[in-house]
């Protein structure tokens, strides 16, 4: 999306790009950024990146110094009525806590800055995931979603990438998000040997955490995760699924 607005394909060309970064991406998610801030910054465009802390190094705080830690969408074992069996979920707050509120942020300090009263925001929501579309819900935002407007699937976004040159942009989540299924955490678990001890050492913290009755999971089926089976023998992993609100990069 933003490339595209580079080029000229969607317009008007934006002021800035956000990414919201929760410190624990994968490495290659970094070094996409950092060329993509290079290749934005040839056509003008700048990209900033903000933080309201490292969610890994928060969990771990909160679970030595019993502080609070907003809560991601754990597998809580024991279950609850809209899911009679061994699972239940947790609430979701780190969206709002690492990604909309350092954006927000931002925002509203460039507004203020430029003396405008609102932004227009583009979210690269595509349009195999037109569900995930949502109205802003604060008053100086106003949510576009150019992808949608195009009708551009996830395969057209790689196609347009592939016909210019560029390099196909890993997905970006943070390495112990419950929303991983198990596709992404056997990818992790062949091909990322690091970012999977420090998933399976997360996994195992978050069961410390004070604030739950149920104890919470990274996995769906309330095991430890690295005692999980993961089909390890299925084929040709495909990781477009699953995917977080659409705030890791605006």
């Amino acid at each position: 999306m933003l490339l595209m607005a580079a080029h000229g394909e969607i317009t008007p060309k934006p002021d800035y790009a956000v990414f919201a970064d929760t410190g624990w991406e994968p490495e290659r998610v970094y070094r996409h950024l950092n060329w993509l801030e290079e290749e934005a910054a040839r056509f003008g465009i700048k990209i900033i990146r903000v933080t309201n802390g490292n969610i890994r190094d928060d969990l771990y705080r909160a679970v030595n110094e019993r502080t609070r830690f907003p809560s991601m969408p754990f597998y809580l074992k024991g279950g609850g009525i809209h899911h009679p069996g061994n699972e239940g979920k947790a609430r979701r707050q780190c969206t709002q806590e690492y990604k909309l509120k350092p954006i927000q942020r931002k925002i509203r300090q460039l507004l203020t800055a430029s003396r405008v009263e609102k932004a227009i925001m583009w979210l690269g929501i595509s349009w195999d995931e037109l569900e995930r579309a949502k109205m802003s819900r604060v008053k100086y935002i106003e949510n576009r979603f150019p992808l949608l407007e195009k009708q551009m699937n996830r395969l057209d976004c790689i196609a347009w990438l592939v016909s210019k040159g560029y390099p196909i942009p890993p997905k970006s989540s943070c390495i112990g998000c419950p929303f991983h299924d198990n596709v992404a955490w056997l990818d992790m678990k062949r091909n990322y040997p690091e970012e999977w001890r420090e998933a399976v050492e997360f996994d195992r913290a978050i069961r410390k955490l004070p604030k739950f009755k149920k104890e919470p999971y990274l996995h769906r089926s309330c095991r430890p995760l690295d005692k999980v089976n993961l089909q390890e023998d299925q084929g040709e992993l495909n990781l477009f699924i699953n995917e977080c609100e659409g705030y890791c990069g605006v």
